[in-house]
């Protein structure tokens, strides 16, 4: 609809994979599903609920009658009685016994971690994509020599795929952080009102073991094999703390990947895709702006101040429950997930689409190259009889003259060619030239490419099942 606000992350960033994960069909089915999944356990462990109640219940886990809902949500000003209510409509012989002896958290919290871990198992599978697409790019340039950078200031030279290493690093390190959290995810469980269970163990007229055999019961049937010990009537809001901060991690590394880029970009040695009938600017038609990674970079701005949501959220709890934490979740854990899907289908598309200029880098090498060839030349020219101490005046003195005339003049860097010709140092041009190859001076780059990228490739076998996504940027 054009007359009302509709979030940007769905309407033009996040996939329909994420958008559907947290859809109201998704969460209010889940609902459903927990709700059967409770009274199913309550029927296997004694109460009266028959198999008729639970397959009226099961007839319309999926047909949620959202207009009941919020008819019955306008009267109770409360979401999940309007859906209780609702659900018990189409269930009429089943009303009785839906959401037997549970608090709203039992849906609530359950769902959310549910949904959470559907959404990492996205963000996993799009990760190591980019991890993928990454590996590939940097085996692919692991020998070009490059100008390396420091405070962006020229350095000494590296490879391209060395640079990239860089990036797959910081992208190891999130995906190490993604499965450690994915695997402590646990379910709340049904631990009642204040999260002492004493609904329950109503129910079971003080049977412990039946109350610990409800929990295992609904985690299995949903999928889970851990539950939270000890809770408030929520589960602690930590978790959603530091789910979020393995998307604030991954949002920072493609930021960093993609402010890389655009420097690249402005250098003209690295390009990131730019289709046929693209528009760099509505004023200047010649422009080819790095948008895709512009656009990382404003995602991942937004998800690393997201991620203090659940941070203040989780300090501001009080005692053993308090509703200030659920406008803030309904809309910051969605919202960052559906960023870090964003941002990491540019990251593939990017890393899988990147147009690498050669002829670029080795002009930039060829500018300053020479300047950090003069301590090789001056090692060979004392091998070769010269005096230290003088050949290194006269290299000062010649390296100023060159830099002025490139700063001052706009020239070429002739440092090479001032040393040739001044008799001190009695050598050639050729033998300046077999001491000026690139490959002289990137160090152990191409060997520490190849060493890291064999840690990678162990990754991605182990996660080989989830390669092979192609993502078209279609704003």
């Amino acid at each position: 609809m054009s007359d009302r606000y509709e979030n940007p992350l769905c309407r033009r960033y996040a996939s329909e994979e994420m958008q559907y994960i947290f859809s109201d069909d998704n969460k209010f089915s889940t609902w459903r599903k927990l709700w059967i999944a409770l009274a199913e356990s309550q029927k296997e462990l004694g109460l009266g609920i028959s198999e008729e109640q639970i397959d009226e219940m099961k007839a319309h886990g999926a047909d949620i009658n959202y207009e009941a809902a919020a008819r019955f949500e306008a009267e109770t000003r409360h979401d999940v009685m309007a859906h209780i209510r609702a659900y018990g409509e189409q269930c009429p012989k089943a009303k009785p016994i839906i959401h037997l002896g549970a608090t709203s958290c039992y849906v609530g919290d359950n769902t959310d971690v549910i949904l959470q871990r559907a959404a990492l198992r996205r963000i996993k599978k799009l990760l190591v994509n980019a991890i993928g697409k990454l590996y590939g790019f940097a085996d692919k340039y692991k020998a070009l020599p490059c100008l390396a950078y420091t405070h962006f200031q020229a350095a000494q030279p590296t490879t391209v795929g060395k640079r990239a290493t860089l990036w797959l690093q910081d992208l190891l390190f999130d995906l190490e952080q993604l499965a450690f959290v994915s695997g402590s995810l646990k379910l709340l469980g049904c631990k009642g009102t204040t999260g002492t269970a004493a609904s329950f163990l109503s129910l079971f007229d003080g049977d412990q073991e039946k109350v610990k055999a409800l929990e295992q019961k609904i985690a299995g049937k949903m999928g889970f094999d851990k539950i939270y010990t000890v809770s408030g009537q929520t589960y602690s809001r930590k978790a959603d703390y530091y789910t979020l901060s393995v998307l604030s991690g991954i949002a920072q590394s493609a930021c960093k990947f993609s402010n890389d880029i655009r420097l690249l970009s402005h250098l003209k040695e690295v390009e990131e895709p730019f289709e046929t009938g693209q528009i760099g600017s509505s004023a200047m038609a010649y422009k080819r702006n790095p948008m895709r990674s512009e656009r990382i970079a404003s995602l991942a701005r937004y998800v690393t101040v997201d991620a203090l949501n659940p941070a203040l959220t989780a300090s501001a709890q009080w005692l053993e429950r308090t509703l200030d934490d659920s406008a803030n979740r309904r809309i910051a854990i969605p919202e960052a997930f559906l960023a870090v899907d964003a941002i990491l289908s540019l990251v593939i598309n990017i890393a899988g689409g990147l147009t690498v200029y050669q002829n670029m880098i080795e002009k930039h090498l060829r500018e300053e190259l020479p300047f950090m060839a003069t301590e090789n030349i001056l090692m060979y020219c004392v091998k070769k009889g010269g005096d230290r101490q003088t050949l290194h005046e006269r290299i000062r003195l010649h390296s100023l003259e060159a830099m002025q005339k490139i700063k001052r003049d706009g020239g070429e860097n002739d440092l090479l060619a001032r040393i040739a010709a001044d008799a001190a140092f009695d050598v050639t041009g050729e033998e300046i030239g077999n001491l000026f190859r690139a490959e002289q001076f990137t160090g152990r780059a191409r060997e520490q490419t190849e060493e890291f990228l064999a840690e990678v490739r162990a990754v991605l076998e182990d996660n080989i099942e989830l390669l092979g996504m192609d993502i078209t940027i279609s704003v």
